[in-house]
């Protein structure tokens, strides 16, 4: 009998140590489908956090017999895939956003008017009326609006109400007043409406558009933070864990920076900072600045206005308006001074550029001011109508193209129109751009597009709208490979962002930010991947997001 005992008694302390020498850990994910995005794309079925990053992938069973992880998180046999980084977005103009009235997806002038009065009614002690949203392209007859009729509903409130695309605003006479803008006011770079008398229309087309936005108030600091707050509440149920700001000040980056330090504020956020003589004073003395939450390594310059308002600038005359061909925002010669400027720094210079004539412009004097810099990662924000001459010029100087694929199926309605079909086969040519630099990253423009990043990926896959239109995808020659487009969104969005070291992919030493998912997004038919669900959303190991399964 004592001799059968022994080599147990024997092994128990040895039992002991192997369970006690597992290594400890916070999270331990299975049972799931997990991309992890990396540089062979390979798929697991597990993985481990510790400290908020992971530190291991692979079979369950065998993390298991290595970590011992305080919480075990049942996937259920979803889809796990890297946090969703929107690599061109307004995340801070859209939160403000959220306190006017929202006029997306109005189909005519009435229809604005009727949610602009409720608006109103809802908040009738109100200074300002604000609202953003709306698009003459959706109306019946396509033309701009007059300010009219908000004179007569609203003769002692100002009313200012953007396009969608932030290039194009209409303000009532009280707004006008304000900004002190007669028929006589000089603009540059710009557009103050008149009609054929000579009197003003309201209609105020980029840098115009300053003029009145610069006199509305701003929020207060609480109202700025709750707005933020649910800004960010509705970007990580969609997936969403990082976000390119593109164009904010000092004290817009300091407010949320300050929210991120009492942990409010979880979003992971790259912010592109305005080239006002301020902030470069204030920044470029200090240097790019690379935290865990907050990366400012870039200003956020505009070249020209947007296609829809005609403001951007072409190199030949709109194929529906021959007398115009859009405009530059500021002189050639201040993007050429703020690039040498840039070039002797470290920052990026990410410049918005939609007409093919801004495109070539900025993309010259990027050539010429990186002289051969390989590894700067300056950007053309959208890119969205490039010659085919100019296409090249992305590989030859090697420049990032940052794109937003339900740019391509919101205009596509209308786009060619406006540059008749030889322009329009090298418009949002996504294909192409990413043959030349090798990667595309990935934004929505949100809030002139929808903050869910799905609809992006379904757009750059499937060239499509939400109601799957046009059957067969719109100039299919130019959709990304499914792997591809997740990578736009994910790693090659932190490349562009030069955080690829830090974020984007599920693999030891990256920050553990992932979203799971009801839905195979690498198989999944096409007319279903605008109804994947977010189930839950993790950023740094912490879940921030969760949806119930219903009974």
């Amino acid at each position: 009998m004592t001799r059968r005992l022994l080599p147990l008694l024997f092994l128990l302390p040895f039992l002991g140590c192997q369970s006690t020498n597992r290594q400890q850990a916070d999270l331990l994910v299975y049972n799931a489908t997990v991309y992890t995005v990396d540089s062979t794309f390979s798929n697991a079925q597990a993985f481990v956090v510790q400290d908020g990053k992971f530190v291991a992938v692979g079979a369950a069973d065998a993390l298991r017999a290595k970590y011992q992880a305080k919480e075990e998180v049942d996937a259920n046999g979803q889809f796990i895939y890297p946090g969703f980084y929107d690599a061109h977005c307004h995340f801070y103009r859209y939160a403000l956003g959220l306190r006017s009235a929202d006029l997306v997806g109005t189909e005519s002038w009435p229809a604005v008017v009727g949610r602009l009065t409720q608006h109103h009614q809802e908040q009738p002690d109100a200074t300002w009326l604000t609202g953003r949203g709306w698009d003459q392209n959706d109306w019946p007859r396509k033309q701009f609006p007059t300010k009219d009729t908000l004179d007569a509903l609203f003769p002692g409130t100002p009313v200012f109400i953007t396009r969608v695309d932030g290039h194009a605003a209409l303000a009532n006479q009280a707004a006008l007043d304000l900004a002190g803008i007669t028929a006589n006011t000089p603009i540059s770079g710009g557009v103050i409406g008149r009609d054929r008398q000579g009197k003003l229309t309201g209609l105020l087309v980029d840098n115009a558009v300053k003029l009145v936005s610069a006199r509305v108030p701003d929020p207060t600091p609480t109202e700025a933070e709750e707005a933020l707050l649910q800004a960010q509440q509705n970007c990580v149920a969609v997936g969403l864990t990082s976000l390119a700001d593109a164009g904010l000040d000092r004290t817009d980056i300091e407010r949320m920076a300050a929210l991120q330090k009492l942990g409010k504020l979880k979003l992971r956020l790259y912010a592109m900072l305005n080239p006002t003589p301020e902030n470069k004073a204030y920044y470029l003395p200090k240097g790019p600045v690379f935290q865990d939450r907050m990366t400012i390594c870039s200003f956020k310059v505009y070249a020209d206005g947007a296609l829809g308002s005609r403001g951007a600038s072409l190199l030949a005359p709109y194929t529906d308006h021959p007398e115009e061909t859009g405009f530059l925002l500021q002189h050639p010669e201040y993007y050429r001074d703020l690039a040498k400027e840039l070039a002797a720094t470290k920052f990026q210079m990410n410049t918005h550029a939609i007409g093919d004539s801004s495109n070539r412009l900025l993309l010259d004097i990027y050539g010429a001011a990186l002289q051969g810099q390989t590894d700067r990662r300056w950007r053309i924000e959208h890119a969205q109508v490039v010659s085919r001459a100019d296409i090249p010029k992305f590989g030859q100087y090697h420049i990032v193209p940052s794109i937003q694929p339900t740019h391509a199926t919101s205009d596509m309605y209308w786009a060619g129109e406006r540059l008749g079909q030889q322009r329009l086969e090298t418009a949002y040519a996504y294909q192409e751009l990413l043959k030349q630099y090798g990667q595309v990253a990935l934004g929505s423009d949100f809030p002139v597009e929808d903050i869910n990043p799905l609809y992006g990926f379904h757009a750059a896959v499937a060239r499509q709208d939400a109601k799957n239109y046009p059957t067969g995808g719109f100039q299919m020659s130019n959709a990304l490979s499914r792997p591809d487009a997740l990578r736009g969104m994910t790693t090659w969005a932190a490349h562009a962002a030069f955080e690829e070291k830090q974020k984007g992919q599920i693999k030891p030493g990256m920050a553990a930010d992932f979203v799971v998912l009801d839905t195979d997004l690498l198989q999944a038919p096409n007319d279903k991947l605008r109804a994947a669900k977010v189930r839950q959303t993790w950023i740094a190991g912490e879940q921030v997001f969760s949806i119930k399964k219903k009974n």
